[in-house]
């Protein structure tokens, strides 16, 4: 059997596609940024949210930066590449608003510096225009691969 596909989303799974890191960057994003406030905002086993942490911040999305000194204590706040994730978090939120949530609720709303509430879209940089289904056109640039799979030997 081939390997699967190399892929950007795979690897970006690895780090942030278990459930609580994805909500650890949710609560930083939305300002809490202590341990404390995270188990209790997340609802994560200490030593589970503890090896999260750790990851996040090898990795490079989170920072560790010591707020007190007695006794010691941090806080986590999000890198560049942190906050190059919270698009990602506010596309998931709204997904899930439209196609998981009943009757119409949502946990939370976001309102833009507008004044008006946010409403991800996904837009090409160069024209602006919305990215939908089917506007796009794949060109792997893997050797041996195709947009479909391997590339017949």
């Amino acid at each position: 059997m081939k390997d699967a596909r190399p892929c950007s989303i795979a690897d970006t799974l690895a780090l942030v596609g278990e459930k609580y890191s994805l909500l650890v960057m949710r609560e930083v994003s939305l300002g809490a940024t202590r341990f404390d406030q995270l188990v209790r905002n997340i609802g994560a086993p200490r030593d589970v949210l503890t090896a999260r942490l750790k990851r996040l911040v090898e990795a490079g999305v989170l920072e560790k930066v010591e707020y007190s000194d007695r006794p010691k204590r941090y806080e986590y706040r999000p890198t560049q590449a942190g906050l190059e994730l919270e698009p990602v978090l506010h596309t998931l939120m709204a997904w899930g608003d439209r196609h998981l949530q009943e009757g119409g609720f949502r946990p939370m709303v976001l309102e833009h510096t507008c004044g008006h509430e946010l409403v991800p879209q996904v837009v090409c940089r160069e024209c602006g225009e919305v990215v939908e289904h089917g506007h796009l056109t794949a060109h792997p640039q893997t050797p041996g691969w195709t947009a479909t799979g391997p590339a017949a030997a």
